[in-house]
């Protein structure tokens, strides 16, 4: 801790400037709550939840991403706040083109012998980051990512220290411990070490442009390999407008209604067909160029469907269009999202409410991006653990409704999405690989088959020669033996007491011949002693059952 004292001062002053600092006051060291000493008085008309997006704004890049990705568990949040965290920016001010130039002569050798021009201004600047524009020598106009130097070593840093600060948040406040404090930091220490590596963005956008080139109208860029590098990432340079700028779009001649329908049908084949997409879909990751094509840029953070899980979240949405509680259910439980037995039936109940509340009675269907919007909430109440696949998934659900609806007024999710994932979910069925599946299952399940009567005929031949134990565990069953183990114990200390004060009662009573006055005395203290231990039996049983046992 005390290698990151300052780091650590730095953090509560900042904290405290936005009146956060008691809310930590008990979580970082002894040695760093100095910085909380010197509270400012916040201001008061600011609400709690810009104050953290402030906040975590000034604490630069490990903190501003790790607000970003905690906006993605909306099942964790309540909603104003990852509302708030989704407004976090990453813009910061460039820095000087020789700060940056031995990074990129790092990996493509001096500037003025890889480039034939290079604008040293860079087009956009954020805290990982900086992106320059130049063209290659063959005339290509190119995009230049080049990472800052030295931000892995201050990200590091920010790193174990967010390690710290949830294992002692995990220590301090027990009920915080459901939501994994330690979890979701080393998740997160996982995708930014992820977004650090250009390599693997690189390899992101490949795959991406591989799985979208049956779409004549979105584009990928091309990288650039032998100007690329871990830290450095050459690609086209893509001039478009955000996708968000609907004047833009309609000053180049282009219907934002095709674009909503591009936008959805190469999300919808990402996440259901692919089980590879971009998920990062921020409106300045999607850009319009002048001939109408949308591009995706930005790949540092995709999310990877297992085949499985595709088609539990087919489902799980087909369940929300045809109101069917009973298929959310069990499509959340092949997703890993299981409620408690007894939580089960007020689920299902909140879950019907849910669909009755956003029903459109108009057109007689679900208002699906309302839904989703809810489903955060359900979960959050039931403190579910939600896979971060799922919670990636529902972002871009989110996502998609509210740009589709602002690119095309008319947009219905289940009227524009329905018939494309009904196709994809047919395509599914019958791909060779579904029949592969099946021929596999099915071989599997005649395989046990045949070796079903040898190994009843085994088992049989156990049971005859009594080799064989029934094993039955209970909770109910366990506690009633326990019962009667207790029980017997105490019979046997009341059988032992008994016999004490019998025995002791026999010898007085065989005593009423004439004895000699030794012999009398010998039986008097053995008769003595008898009783007293016959008492000292019954108080320790009664003690026993009375106070130890409540």
């Amino acid at each position: 801790m005390i290698r990151h004292l300052g780091r650590y001062r730095e953090i509560t002053g900042v904290l405290a400037k936005y009146g956060l600092g008691a809310v930590f006051d008990g979580i970082v060291p002894p040695l760093a709550r100095l910085g909380l000493l010197k509270r400012e008085r916040a201001d008061g008309t600011v609400p709690l939840y810009r104050r953290v997006r402030l906040a975590l704004e000034e604490l630069g890049p490990t903190f501003i991403k790790f607000g970003q990705i905690l906006s993605t568990r909306r099942e964790l949040l309540p909603q104003p706040l990852a509302d708030e965290l989704t407004r976090l920016t990453d813009e910061v001010a460039p820095l000087p083109f020789e700060t940056v130039r031995p990074v990129i002569e790092e990996c493509c050798g001096p500037v003025e012998e890889a480039f034939a021009a290079f604008d040293e201004a860079p087009v956009a600047a954020a805290s990982l980051a900086q992106v320059h524009r130049a063209v290659l020598k063959n005339g290509t106009e190119v995009a230049v990512k080049v990472q800052r130097p030295g931000i892995r070593k201050v990200i590091e840093e920010d790193l174990e220290i967010l390690a710290s600060l949830a294992r002692r948040i995990e220590k301090r406040y027990p009920d915080l411990a459901l939501y994994n404090p330690v979890g979701l930091v080393q998740e997160f220490s996982v995708q930014i070490r992820r977004e650090l590596d250009f390599v693997q963005e690189g390899k992101h956008a490949e795959v991406l442009a591989h799985n979208l080139e049956d779409f004549p109208r979105v584009v990928v860029p091309r990288i650039f390999w032998e100007c690329s590098g871990p830290r450095l990432l050459t690609m086209t340079y893509i001039d478009g407008v955000r996708i968000d700028d609907l004047e833009g779009i309609r000053a180049s001649g282009i219907r934002s209604e095709e674009v909503a329908d591009i936008l959805l049908g190469s999300y919808l084949q990402q996440v259901f067909e692919d089980g590879f997409f971009h998920a990062d879909p921020h409106t300045g990751n999607l850009l319009v160029t002048r001939d109408g094509t949308l591009a995706f840029v930005d790949f540092g953070t995709v999310g990877v469907l297992r085949p499985e899980r595709r088609d539990a979240f087919i489902r799980l949405m087909s369940g929300v269009v045809d109101e069917d509680v009973e298929s959310i259910v069990g499509a959340y439980h092949d997703l890993g999202v299981v409620p408690a037995d007894e939580d089960l039936d007020a689920f299902k109940d909140e879950i019907y409410a849910t669909l009755r509340q956003f029903r459109t009675y108009e057109l007689g269907q679900v208002d699906f991006g309302e839904v989703m919007e809810q489903i955060p909430d359900t979960l959050r109440r039931y403190r579910l653990k939600v896979p971060l696949t799922m919670m990636q998934v529902v972002k871009v659900l989110i996502f998609l409704t509210a740009i589709c609806r602002d690119l095309d007024p008319g947009f219905n999710f289940p009227v524009h999405a329905g018939p494309r994932i009904a196709e994809i979910r047919r395509r599914q069925i019958f791909s060779p690989e579904h029949f592969a599946e099946v021929s596999r299952a099915a071989e599997g399940w005649l395989g046990d088959t045949l070796e079903l009567p040898q190994t009843a005929n085994v088992t049989l031949k156990k049971v005859a020669a009594g080799s064989v134990i029934f094993s039955i565990e209970s909770p109910d069953m366990l506690a009633l033996g326990a019962s009667i183990r207790y029980a017997a114990k105490l019979l046997l200390i009341g059988m032992v007491a008994a016999g004490f004060m019998m025995g002791s009662s026999l010898v007085m009573l065989s005593t009423d011949r004439p004895v000699a006055a030794w012999l009398c005395g010998m039986v008097s203290s053995v008769t003595f002693l008898g009783y007293l231990a016959a008492v000292v039996i019954g108080v320790v049983a009664v003690y026993t059952v009375l106070v130890r046992r409540g």
